[in-house]
């Protein structure tokens, strides 16, 4: 698959969820091609490349859960309002985020990606903060469906 960084649309549509919402951070995570791992793969915003690294299994971390389960997830002020341990989700730590909204991005039906934003602060995003990032997800569905299929998976 080509690298998503080198996808000029996708960093037009990080960029641009960057300047509009009160938030620090972006990020795209997807599913491997190959088995049920989650890697993050672009990112703005970032305070280091960490999120690079950064590989969850189907069902753990925010990108995890979110592919297996289908459905958007917010935390208002990590790590207070979550279940489980805080390793348990590496890019709240690796980005100092505490507090983020993340939506699936669906491929042939089936969730196989993440569109995430976050603040380095206690926050709630509201709902018309929430349109514009599933909004920014279907954008995000529609640039990389050619190079999701391309690839194989």
């Amino acid at each position: 698959m080509e690298q998503i960084r080198e996808i000029p649309a996708v960093r037009e549509v990080c960029d641009h969820l960057l300047k509009e919402l009160p938030c620090e951070f972006v990020a795209l995570a997807l599913q491997n091609e190959v088995g049920p791992d989650v890697r993050w793969h672009y990112a703005v915003g970032n305070l280091n490349d960490k999120y690079q690294r950064i590989t969850v299994r189907f069902g753990k971390g925010i990108a995890g859960k979110i592919i297996s389960s289908g459905s958007p997830m917010m935390l208002s002020e990590f790590p207070n309002d979550i279940n489980g341990k805080v390793t348990d989700h590496p890019i709240m730590l690796a980005e100092k985020l505490v507090s983020c909204y993340a939506v699936p991005l669906f491929f042939n039906g089936s969730p196989k990606g993440v569109l995430l934003v976050g603040k380095r602060s206690p926050y709630t995003f509201p709902e018309r903060y929430q349109q514009m990032v599933k909004d920014s997800a279907e954008a995000l569905e529609k640039l990389l469906r050619s190079h999701i299929l391309g690839g194989g998976a």
